[in-house]
């Protein structure tokens, strides 16, 4: 900005000429005085002139509405919408979403680099301001396999990118707390950063340890209790409301008004059909302020209270000299956006994105499945008979049970008992064609046949197959291959539903609604053969995620997480 451009501001800002835009009869969102104020919103190139009483070149009327800043959300794999983050942009921001912190692990567990990139370039080619944190876990633990191995070194080669902010969410708190070397590095290096926690059901001095370490703020809480507790010891709380982790209910009464700024929304990982269906950030406005909480703390938490924490600059607020992302909105009650503005552009109205996305190029992020030999051999498990290891789902979380079961024995294997909901889940390396296959057994899926399959399998993105049978799980082991990437139903030697992922085995390049409907007749499918799981696809997805208790599963077998040691199957 010029002292030319600067006195012009200062002439609108004083009245003395008209703004661009005006938003007039509104009820605004005054987050700083925490309070809703009436009055005129003035915005002149892409700034906020004041709240008053002002005169534009285009005066809209917004009589009866809400006028609020745009929404961030804190904490988000763009991949877990399984579309294009083009795509994901043509979603969010009607629905009010103008700012999102991406951790991109998933495309950069696959890719490296070129997939953070990837995601990095999207961010000029939409009106949705996407921030990249670093994945600090590349892989998540050394006892799986992912397509890259991104050490310390790596990370600073995009530290000082423009649209970086810090260092993604540290997963791997065992090595926090066992002091590894590489681990440590990677705090060191990002230590004058925004450091994003990932730490489920840390306490005591262990979570004094891990927040002395760097990481500077949680989503992982699911209990009041748990939230308070990092609170305590000086972390931001991510209050997360994903498709599969649905933590807000339970951590709405540890929110008050003494402490409500160090509380902020988040989504992690939400499905298209939740996307569409429920919405982004203004489902958890709507269910947050349904369940009790204040509108006004409602939105401070959507709007405002991470900005100190990711250090924006003059964001956040209807206030002069704030960037003008703003939100006019119907309500306080259903929270459905009238008009999204970013930088004082009119992007979205009535639920229609207003604008035309450019282009990114995708050809490194594309044919990144690559399996090996796998012969119907590496999914059996011999047993004598003795007690199993098997996972156990609990519903709306990402945590499991670890469980030890007499299995069902059949000419000497272990086999899945569908009268007991146990069955068979294994983990194909598909980066660098190894062979590897992890298999072991899971509780609380729910199919009585066929075989389901993802590509999309948290962390490393290695494909994950539950089936109540092998003939079926082989199918769809070479089904993957053909689509190079994606999602798939089977039964009898049929598939029954797929839904094509391109972009990394995670990400569709069609829109948001076309990948819902493929979605919801893969949902319908899975439904047929058994299974009654919100979201099965999801709850598949992190079981193969190694640094969430209890028992987990890569392609090199049971990872007991609580002793971060590789078991068998076999008790």
């Amino acid at each position: 900005m010029d002292e030319k451009t600067l006195a012009e501001l200062i002439r609108v800002a004083k009245g003395d000429e008209p703004a661009e835009i005006v938003l007039k009869g509104g009820k605004v969102a005054d987050l700083a005085g925490m309070r809703f104020v009436e009055g005129d919103v003035a915005i002149h190139r892409g700034l906020i002139m004041g709240i008053g009483d002002y005169k534009g070149i285009e005066e809209v009327d917004v009589s009866g509405k809400v006028i609020t800043p745009g929404f961030m959300d804190s904490h988000v794999h763009i991949e877990s919408s399984m579309v294009s983050p083009i795509q994901f942009a043509k979603a969010v921001v009607p629905l009010g979403t103008t700012t999102v912190v991406a951790d991109p692990h998933e495309i950069t567990n696959v890719c490296g680099l070129n997939g953070f990139r990837y995601m990095l370039s999207a961010g000029g080619a939409v009106p949705l301001d996407i921030n990249l944190m670093v994945p600090s876990c590349v892989p998540a633990t050394h006892m799986e396999t992912s397509g890259a191995d991104l050490e310390a070194s790596d990370l600073l080669s995009v530290k000082n990118d423009k649209g970086v902010l810090g260092l993604a969410e540290m997963m791997n708190y065992p090595g926090v707390l066992f002091q590894d070397p590489g681990v440590l590095n990677k705090l060191l290096d990002f230590y004058d950063r925004p450091i994003d926690g990932h730490a489920p059901m840390l306490s005591g001095n262990d979570l004094n340890a891990y927040r002395l370490a760097g990481p500077s703020s949680e989503h992982e809480s699911t209990t009041a209790e748990e939230a308070l507790a990092k609170l305590k010891a000086g972390m931001q709380i991510f209050v997360r409301e994903g498709s599969v982790t649905r933590d807000l209910e339970s951590l709405l009464p540890a929110i008050n008004l003494l402490n409500f700024r160090f509380f902020s929304f988040a989504t992690d990982d939400r499905e298209p059909v939740d996307l569409i269906e429920e919405g982004h950030i203004n489902f958890l406005l709507r269910k947050a302020v349904r369940l009790g909480l204040d509108p006004i703390v409602a939105i401070s938490m959507a709007c405002y209270n991470s900005i100190p924490h990711y250090r924006f600059i003059r964001r956040g607020l209807i206030a002069p000299g704030f960037r003008a992302d703003v939100v006019v909105l119907n309500d306080t009650v259903d929270f459905i956006p009238y008009q999204v503005y970013v930088e004082g552009k009119l992007v979205a109205q009535n639920g229609q994105a207003l604008f035309t996305p450019g282009s990114i190029d995708d050809s490194k992020v594309l044919n990144t499945v690559n399996i090996g030999d796998i012969s119907p051999d590496k999914l059996k498990v011999k047993s004598d008979g003795g007690d199993i290891r098997v996972m156990e789902i609990i519903p709306n979380q990402i945590v499991t049970k670890a469980l030890t079961l007499a299995p069902k024995v059949v000419d000497g294997e272990a086999v899945s008992d569908t009268e007991r909901d146990i069955l068979k889940v294994a983990v194909v390396e598909r980066h660098k064609a190894t062979g590897n296959v992890g298999v072991g057994f899971v509780r609380g899926f729910g199919l009585k046949k066929g075989a389901v399959s993802s590509t999309v399998a948290h962390d490393s993105h290695n494909l994950i197959i539950i089936g109540t049978n092998d003939d079926d799980m082989m199918t769809l082991i070479k089904h993957t291959v053909q689509m190079q990437g994606g999602q798939a139903v089977a039964c009898n030697g049929k598939v029954l539903a797929d839904l094509p992922l391109a972009i990394g085995g995670l990400m569709s390049t069609e829109p948001l609604p076309a990948v819902k409907d493929r979605l919801e007749k893969m949902f319908a499918a899975a439904g047929e053969l058994g299974s009654a799981l919100h979201s099965p696809f999801m709850a598949m997805a992190f079981l193969a995620l190694p640094v969430v208790p209890e028992l987990k599963i890569t392609d090199e077998g049971y990872v007991d997480v609580t002793k971060f040691e590789r078991v068998p199957v076999g008790v």
